[in-house]
């Protein structure tokens, strides 16, 4: 069982300076000055509201800035104030993300004594060259030694990577990838990087010095980082952008993969890759192909509005496709049966 987080974003608050790809205002569409006890505060008992009995656990949780970059004052203010809901028994613990130039022996003194449970390092790349162009102002050491300070802590670690930024390709992908997975993680998110208006890349992208990844090329490489975290039994939570009202708009993301449910189209292609390996081995194909998956798994079968269905029959020059739903199926299995059109 997930935990149920309440997401309280702090956009920019604690960042010393601006990374190439971020314009977190784009993302969260907040200003760093609405920041406050009373929008915190707001913010949390909203979400208690949601019904949330099926979860695990509550989690206040502190994204889009650099947590452990505030102001000690700060730090101690939004920790005391989710405490105050965890002694209420309205939440069990807190989580937060922060930069790993972040992670000193000091901050991790500082907030020692809260029930923090989740700490997610904003790691984006392995690779010093990919650091540096895209300026985020720490080295690849950095991280390696907040994790390694974080290791001694009994909060679960999570680790952020992004892929297609300036400087990157497929081997400095598979690299931090690997990496990553050295460090055992307890989740991995992956971000395409895309466009933001007001990012630093925006400027360079118009300028044709910079070409982000299509939705293609991002969806074909994110694939296989998922199947290469799923071998090594470390969980991938989210892949793409948050989907919110702000990055939908057309002004908001000028170039690049985002796509509101890009997730659920690099599930898509994994089933899609499935449904043609078990088609590739028949040698006979005729009459109604279908295929048997667990419930939950039909949509990522079928694809975006069919799209996974009509490319099978393209592919195979098939008549009929369909997609039914077996509860005895093992999770992730697909079964193949054939029926008289």
């Amino acid at each position: 069982m997930k935990p149920f987080i309440i997401p309280v974003f702090i956009p920019h608050s604690g960042c010393s300076h601006q990374c190439a790809f971020c314009n977190q205002k784009a993302i969260t569409g907040q200003e760093v000055q609405q920041n406050s006890l009373t929008m915190v505060r707001k913010q949390i008992d909203r979400f208690l509201a949601f019904p949330h009995e099926t979860h695990r656990t509550v989690q206040i949780s502190f994204y889009g800035g650099n947590f452990l970059g505030l102001p000690k004052a700060s730090i101690r203010s939004l920790l005391d104030e989710a405490h105050v809901y965890i002694e209420q028994g309205k939440a069990e613990g807190i989580r937060f993300s922060t930069r790993p130039d972040t992670v000193s022996s000091e901050t991790l003194r500082l907030i020692r004594e809260y029930p923090i449970q989740t700490v997610e390092i904003g790691v984006q790349s392995m690779d010093d060259t990919v650091l540096k162009k895209a300026r985020r102002g720490h080295t690849a050491l950095d991280t390696e030694m907040a994790i390694r300070r974080l290791a001694e802590t009994p909060y679960d670690i999570g680790l952020q990577m992004m892929t297609g930024l300036p400087g990157d390709d497929e081997a400095s992908t598979r690299m931090t990838a690997r990496r990553i997975a050295d460090f055992a993680p307890a989740f991995v998110r992956i971000y395409p990087a895309v466009v933001l208006k007001g990012s630093p890349m925006a400027a360079w992208y118009s300028k044709g010095s910079f070409m982000p990844l299509s939705l293609d090329e991002a969806v074909e490489r994110v694939k296989g980082l998922y199947l290469f975290f799923q071998e090594k039994a470390i969980p991938v939570i989210r892949m793409g952008l948050q989907a919110s009202e702000e990055l939908n708009s057309e002004t908001t993301v000028l170039a690049g993969p985002y796509h509101p449910a890009f997730g659920h189209l690099v599930l898509s292609a994994i089933w899609m890759d499935k449904a043609v390996e078990l088609l590739a081995r028949e040698k006979d194909v005729c009459g109604k192909a279908v295929f048997h998956v667990r419930p939950e798994n039909i949509s990522k079968m079928r694809g975006q509005k069919n799209h996974n269905i009509r490319k099978l029959m393209q592919q195979f020059h098939l008549k009929a496709i369909d997609v039914k739903p077996d509860e005895k199926m093992a999770g992730e299995g697909m079964r193949l049966e054939w029926k008289t059109a």
